[in-house]
Protein backbone atom coordinates (compact mmCIF):
# COMPACT_ATOMS: atom_id res chain seq x y z
CA UNK A 1 0.00 0.00 0.00
CA UNK A 2 1.35 3.41 -0.96
CA UNK A 3 2.20 5.66 1.98
CA UNK A 4 0.24 8.91 2.17
CA UNK A 5 2.48 11.93 2.75
CA UNK A 6 1.26 14.72 5.03
CA UNK A 7 2.42 18.33 5.17
CA UNK A 8 1.77 20.60 8.15
CA UNK A 9 0.75 24.22 7.54
CA UNK A 10 1.20 26.37 10.66
CA UNK A 11 3.56 25.30 13.43
CA UNK A 12 1.96 26.31 16.73
CA UNK A 13 1.13 24.17 19.75
CA UNK A 14 -1.57 22.13 18.03
CA UNK A 15 0.84 21.23 15.23
CA UNK A 16 3.30 19.99 17.83
CA UNK A 17 0.61 17.78 19.34
CA UNK A 18 -0.26 16.46 15.88
CA UNK A 19 3.38 15.59 15.19
CA UNK A 20 3.79 13.96 18.61
CA UNK A 21 0.81 11.62 18.40
CA UNK A 22 0.68 10.90 14.66
CA UNK A 23 0.88 7.12 14.24
CA UNK A 24 -0.38 5.74 10.95
CA UNK A 25 1.30 2.68 9.40
CA UNK A 26 0.24 3.81 5.92
CA UNK A 27 0.92 7.52 6.40
CA UNK A 28 3.81 9.76 7.40
CA UNK A 29 4.46 13.42 8.13
CA UNK A 30 6.61 14.28 5.13
CA UNK A 31 7.14 17.99 5.74
CA UNK A 32 6.19 21.14 7.62
CA UNK A 33 6.01 24.75 6.50
CA UNK A 34 6.22 28.14 8.14
CA UNK A 35 6.68 31.67 6.90
CA UNK A 36 10.20 31.30 8.25
CA UNK A 37 12.55 28.53 7.09
CA UNK A 38 14.35 28.82 10.42
CA UNK A 39 11.16 28.05 12.33
CA UNK A 40 10.21 25.25 9.95
CA UNK A 41 13.66 23.70 10.28
CA UNK A 42 13.56 23.84 14.07
CA UNK A 43 10.12 22.19 14.06
CA UNK A 44 11.11 19.40 11.66
CA UNK A 45 14.28 18.66 13.61
CA UNK A 46 12.36 18.50 16.89
CA UNK A 47 9.80 16.04 15.51
CA UNK A 48 12.10 14.15 13.10
CA UNK A 49 10.24 15.26 9.98
CA UNK A 50 12.31 14.94 6.79
CA UNK A 51 11.42 18.17 4.94
CA UNK A 52 11.18 21.83 5.98
CA UNK A 53 9.71 24.61 3.83
CA UNK A 54 10.21 28.34 4.28
CA UNK A 55 6.80 29.17 2.82
CA UNK A 56 3.40 27.55 2.41
CA UNK A 57 3.65 27.97 -1.36
CA UNK A 58 6.88 25.96 -1.45
CA UNK A 59 5.27 23.08 0.43
CA UNK A 60 2.15 23.16 -1.74
CA UNK A 61 4.32 22.96 -4.85
CA UNK A 62 5.92 19.70 -3.71
CA UNK A 63 4.25 16.88 -5.70
CA UNK A 64 5.22 14.32 -3.05
CA UNK A 65 2.70 15.67 -0.55
CA UNK A 66 -0.81 14.20 -0.66
CA UNK A 67 -2.52 15.81 2.35
CA UNK A 68 -2.21 19.20 4.03
CA UNK A 69 -2.97 19.51 7.73
CA UNK A 70 -4.01 23.14 8.31
CA UNK A 71 -3.05 24.18 11.85
CA UNK A 72 -3.01 27.96 11.51
CA UNK A 73 -5.22 30.30 13.62
CA UNK A 74 -8.93 30.37 12.71
CA UNK A 75 -8.76 33.48 10.57
CA UNK A 76 -6.17 31.88 8.28
CA UNK A 77 -7.94 28.54 7.80
CA UNK A 78 -9.91 29.54 4.72
CA UNK A 79 -6.91 30.87 2.82
CA UNK A 80 -4.90 27.77 3.71
CA UNK A 81 -7.71 25.44 2.66
CA UNK A 82 -8.28 27.16 -0.67
CA UNK A 83 -4.57 27.34 -1.51
CA UNK A 84 -4.14 23.65 -0.66
CA UNK A 85 -7.13 22.55 -2.73
CA UNK A 86 -5.99 24.66 -5.67
CA UNK A 87 -2.62 22.92 -5.38
CA UNK A 88 -4.34 19.53 -5.69
CA UNK A 89 -3.96 18.48 -2.06
CA UNK A 90 -6.51 16.85 0.21
CA UNK A 91 -7.16 18.96 3.31
CA UNK A 92 -7.53 18.06 6.97
CA UNK A 93 -8.17 21.34 8.80
CA UNK A 94 -8.23 22.19 12.49
CA UNK A 95 -11.45 23.28 14.11
CA UNK A 96 -13.32 25.47 13.60
CA UNK A 97 -12.76 24.63 9.94
CA UNK A 98 -13.73 28.13 8.78
CA UNK A 99 -15.13 31.24 10.43
CA UNK A 100 -18.56 31.11 8.83
CA UNK A 101 -20.91 29.28 6.48
CA UNK A 102 -19.96 31.39 3.46
CA UNK A 103 -16.32 30.34 3.69
CA UNK A 104 -17.17 26.69 4.25
CA UNK A 105 -19.53 26.56 1.29
CA UNK A 106 -16.84 28.01 -0.97
CA UNK A 107 -14.29 25.47 0.31
CA UNK A 108 -16.72 22.58 -0.17
CA UNK A 109 -17.47 23.69 -3.72
CA UNK A 110 -13.77 23.86 -4.62
CA UNK A 111 -13.07 20.45 -3.07
CA UNK A 112 -15.91 18.94 -5.11
CA UNK A 113 -14.66 20.63 -8.27
CA UNK A 114 -11.14 19.32 -7.72
CA UNK A 115 -12.33 15.84 -6.61
CA UNK A 116 -10.45 16.23 -3.33
CA UNK A 117 -11.31 15.36 0.27
CA UNK A 118 -11.91 18.16 2.77
CA UNK A 119 -12.52 17.43 6.45
CA UNK A 120 -12.43 19.10 9.84
CA UNK A 121 -10.11 17.63 12.46
CA UNK A 122 -12.98 16.88 14.85
CA UNK A 123 -12.12 13.83 16.96
CA UNK A 124 -15.68 13.60 18.31
CA UNK A 125 -16.95 12.25 14.99
CA UNK A 126 -14.56 9.29 15.18
CA UNK A 127 -14.48 8.17 18.82
CA UNK A 128 -15.71 4.54 19.12
CA UNK A 129 -17.59 5.35 22.34
CA UNK A 130 -20.37 7.20 20.55
CA UNK A 131 -21.22 4.29 18.29
CA UNK A 132 -21.22 2.06 21.39
CA UNK A 133 -23.65 4.40 23.16
CA UNK A 134 -25.97 4.12 20.18
CA UNK A 135 -25.69 0.31 20.32
CA UNK A 136 -26.52 0.39 24.03
CA UNK A 137 -29.52 2.60 23.34
CA UNK A 138 -30.96 -0.31 21.35
CA UNK A 139 -29.63 -3.16 23.51
CA UNK A 140 -30.86 -1.60 26.77
CA UNK A 141 -34.18 -0.51 25.23
CA UNK A 142 -33.60 3.11 26.31
CA UNK A 143 -36.13 4.45 23.86
CA UNK A 144 -35.92 7.62 21.83
CA UNK A 145 -33.43 10.41 22.46
CA UNK A 146 -35.34 13.29 24.02
CA UNK A 147 -32.74 15.96 24.80
CA UNK A 148 -29.04 16.77 25.10
CA UNK A 149 -27.38 19.10 27.60
CA UNK A 150 -23.83 20.23 26.81
CA UNK A 151 -21.45 22.49 28.71
CA UNK A 152 -17.92 23.72 28.07
CA UNK A 153 -16.21 26.41 30.12
CA UNK A 154 -12.55 27.34 30.04
CA UNK A 155 -10.97 30.02 32.22
CA UNK A 156 -8.86 32.31 30.07
CA UNK A 157 -7.47 35.65 31.22
CA UNK A 158 -9.30 38.60 29.69
CA UNK A 159 -6.29 39.63 27.64
CA UNK A 160 -7.32 41.14 24.28
CA UNK A 161 -3.88 40.42 22.82
CA UNK A 162 -4.08 36.63 23.10
CA UNK A 163 -5.88 34.56 20.49
CA UNK A 164 -8.80 33.72 22.77
CA UNK A 165 -10.05 37.29 23.05
CA UNK A 166 -8.41 38.97 20.06
CA UNK A 167 -10.99 39.77 17.35
CA UNK A 168 -8.19 40.08 14.78
CA UNK A 169 -7.41 36.39 15.41
CA UNK A 170 -11.08 35.29 15.32
CA UNK A 171 -11.18 34.84 19.09
CA UNK A 172 -14.21 34.06 21.21
CA UNK A 173 -15.90 31.09 22.83
CA UNK A 174 -17.96 29.95 19.84
CA UNK A 175 -15.14 29.13 17.42
CA UNK A 176 -12.74 27.99 20.13
CA UNK A 177 -14.86 25.76 22.38
CA UNK A 178 -18.42 25.99 21.08
CA UNK A 179 -17.47 23.95 18.04
CA UNK A 180 -16.78 20.96 20.35
CA UNK A 181 -20.07 21.26 22.21
CA UNK A 182 -22.07 21.56 19.01
CA UNK A 183 -20.16 18.72 17.34
CA UNK A 184 -20.97 16.44 20.27
CA UNK A 185 -24.66 17.32 20.05
CA UNK A 186 -24.77 16.92 16.27
CA UNK A 187 -22.97 13.55 16.43
CA UNK A 188 -25.67 12.13 18.70
CA UNK A 189 -28.76 13.74 17.14
CA UNK A 190 -30.73 11.80 14.54
CA UNK A 191 -31.33 14.87 12.35
CA UNK A 192 -29.95 18.34 11.78
CA UNK A 193 -30.98 20.83 14.47
CA UNK A 194 -32.02 24.42 14.00
CA UNK A 195 -31.16 27.33 16.27
CA UNK A 196 -34.30 28.30 18.21
CA UNK A 197 -32.88 30.94 20.55
CA UNK A 198 -29.56 32.27 21.80
CA UNK A 199 -28.06 34.91 24.03
CA UNK A 200 -24.51 36.10 24.56
CA UNK A 201 -22.21 38.25 26.67
CA UNK A 202 -19.39 39.98 24.77
CA UNK A 203 -15.97 40.53 26.30
CA UNK A 204 -14.39 43.98 26.48
CA UNK A 205 -12.58 43.21 23.22
CA UNK A 206 -15.92 42.52 21.52
CA UNK A 207 -15.69 38.76 20.99
CA UNK A 208 -18.15 36.34 22.56
CA UNK A 209 -17.18 35.49 26.14
CA UNK A 210 -20.31 33.64 27.24
CA UNK A 211 -23.34 32.25 25.46
CA UNK A 212 -26.25 29.84 25.59
CA UNK A 213 -28.01 28.18 22.67
CA UNK A 214 -31.29 26.29 22.36
CA UNK A 215 -31.68 23.89 19.43
CA UNK A 216 -34.40 21.56 18.17
CA UNK A 217 -34.84 19.25 15.19
CA UNK A 218 -37.62 17.52 13.25
CA UNK A 219 -37.68 14.64 15.77
CA UNK A 220 -38.13 17.03 18.72
CA UNK A 221 -34.68 16.23 20.09
CA UNK A 222 -33.90 19.39 22.05
CA UNK A 223 -30.40 20.65 22.88
CA UNK A 224 -29.14 23.23 25.35
CA UNK A 225 -25.54 24.44 25.06
CA UNK A 226 -23.73 26.61 27.62
CA UNK A 227 -20.32 28.12 26.85
CA UNK A 228 -17.94 30.35 28.80
CA UNK A 229 -14.40 31.44 28.00
CA UNK A 230 -13.79 33.11 31.38
CA UNK A 231 -15.18 30.51 33.80
CA UNK A 232 -14.30 26.86 34.23
CA UNK A 233 -17.12 24.42 33.56
CA UNK A 234 -17.10 20.67 32.97
CA UNK A 235 -16.75 19.41 29.42
CA UNK A 236 -19.86 17.32 29.96
CA UNK A 237 -22.64 16.07 27.74
CA UNK A 238 -25.82 14.42 29.01
CA UNK A 239 -27.94 12.35 26.60
CA UNK A 240 -31.48 12.00 27.88
CA UNK A 241 -33.45 9.00 26.63
CA UNK A 242 -36.98 7.88 27.52
CA UNK A 243 -35.70 5.20 29.90
CA UNK A 244 -32.38 6.51 31.17
CA UNK A 245 -29.63 9.02 30.59
CA UNK A 246 -25.97 8.80 29.61
CA UNK A 247 -23.37 11.16 31.07
CA UNK A 248 -20.24 11.70 28.98
CA UNK A 249 -17.43 13.56 30.75
CA UNK A 250 -14.59 15.09 28.71
CA UNK A 251 -16.64 14.43 25.59
CA UNK A 252 -14.09 15.77 23.05
CA UNK A 253 -12.01 12.58 23.55
CA UNK A 254 -13.95 10.10 25.71
CA UNK A 255 -13.62 6.36 26.07
CA UNK A 256 -16.24 5.78 28.78
CA UNK A 257 -19.64 7.06 29.87
CA UNK A 258 -22.14 6.30 32.60
CA UNK A 259 -25.63 5.07 31.88
CA UNK A 260 -28.17 5.80 34.61
CA UNK A 261 -31.47 3.90 34.62
CA UNK A 262 -34.79 5.25 35.98
CA UNK A 263 -34.35 3.29 39.24
CA UNK A 264 -30.99 4.99 39.89
CA UNK A 265 -28.78 2.01 39.06
CA UNK A 266 -25.84 2.69 36.78
CA UNK A 267 -23.71 0.97 34.18
CA UNK A 268 -20.41 1.99 32.61
CA UNK A 269 -20.16 2.04 28.81
CA UNK A 270 -16.65 1.78 27.43
CA UNK A 271 -15.13 1.73 23.94
CA UNK A 272 -11.91 2.91 22.35
CA UNK A 273 -8.88 4.53 23.95
CA UNK A 274 -8.81 8.25 24.73
CA UNK A 275 -5.01 8.32 24.56
CA UNK A 276 -5.18 7.32 20.90
CA UNK A 277 -8.00 9.68 20.02
CA UNK A 278 -6.29 11.60 17.24
CA UNK A 279 -5.37 8.47 15.34
CA UNK A 280 -9.00 7.38 14.99
CA UNK A 281 -9.73 10.45 12.90
CA UNK A 282 -6.46 10.22 10.97
CA UNK A 283 -7.18 6.59 10.08
CA UNK A 284 -10.72 7.39 8.96
CA UNK A 285 -9.56 10.36 6.88
CA UNK A 286 -6.90 8.31 5.12
CA UNK A 287 -9.47 5.61 4.37
CA UNK A 288 -11.72 8.18 2.70
CA UNK A 289 -8.79 9.56 0.69
CA UNK A 290 -7.79 6.08 -0.49
CA UNK A 291 -11.32 5.02 -1.38
CA UNK A 292 -12.28 8.35 -2.99
CA UNK A 293 -15.60 8.13 -1.16
CA UNK A 294 -17.61 11.08 0.07
CA UNK A 295 -16.58 12.28 3.51
CA UNK A 296 -19.68 11.78 5.69
CA UNK A 297 -18.37 13.94 8.54
CA UNK A 298 -18.31 17.05 6.36
CA UNK A 299 -22.11 17.13 6.50
CA UNK A 300 -21.95 17.20 10.31
CA UNK A 301 -19.32 19.94 10.13
CA UNK A 302 -21.61 21.94 7.84
CA UNK A 303 -24.55 21.59 10.24
CA UNK A 304 -22.42 22.85 13.13
CA UNK A 305 -21.12 25.77 11.06
CA UNK A 306 -24.69 26.72 10.17
CA UNK A 307 -25.58 26.94 13.86
CA UNK A 308 -22.49 28.95 14.76
CA UNK A 309 -23.07 31.34 11.87
CA UNK A 310 -26.76 31.75 12.70
CA UNK A 311 -25.94 32.44 16.35
CA UNK A 312 -23.42 35.14 15.50
CA UNK A 313 -25.88 36.65 13.03
CA UNK A 314 -28.49 36.91 15.80
CA UNK A 315 -25.91 38.50 18.09
CA UNK A 316 -24.79 40.90 15.39
CA UNK A 317 -21.19 39.83 15.97
CA UNK A 318 -18.99 40.23 12.90
CA UNK A 319 -15.19 39.94 12.92
CA UNK A 320 -13.22 42.94 11.57
CA UNK A 321 -12.27 41.09 8.37
CA UNK A 322 -15.79 39.76 7.69
CA UNK A 323 -18.73 41.35 5.93
CA UNK A 324 -22.23 41.18 7.47
CA UNK A 325 -23.27 39.29 4.33
CA UNK A 326 -20.88 36.48 5.33
CA UNK A 327 -23.32 35.56 8.11
CA UNK A 328 -26.35 35.22 5.87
Amino acid sequence: MTTLNWGIMGLGNIAGSFATYFNQPDGQIYGAASRSLEKATAFTQQYHIPHAYGSYAEMLADPAIDIIYVATPHNYHFDGIMASLNAGKHVFCEKAITMNRCELNAAKALAAEKHLILAEAMTIYHMPLFAEIERQQVAQDLGALKSIQVTFGSFKELDPTNRFFNPELAGGAMLDIGVYALAFARRMLSAKPELIATQWVPSESGVDQQSTLLLNNAHQEMVTVTLNLHAKMPKQGVLVYEKGYVTVDDYPRPDKAQLTFPDGTTQIIQAGDATNAMNYELHDFQEVVRSHQENDTLALTSDVMDIMTDARAQWGFVYPFEQPSDLI
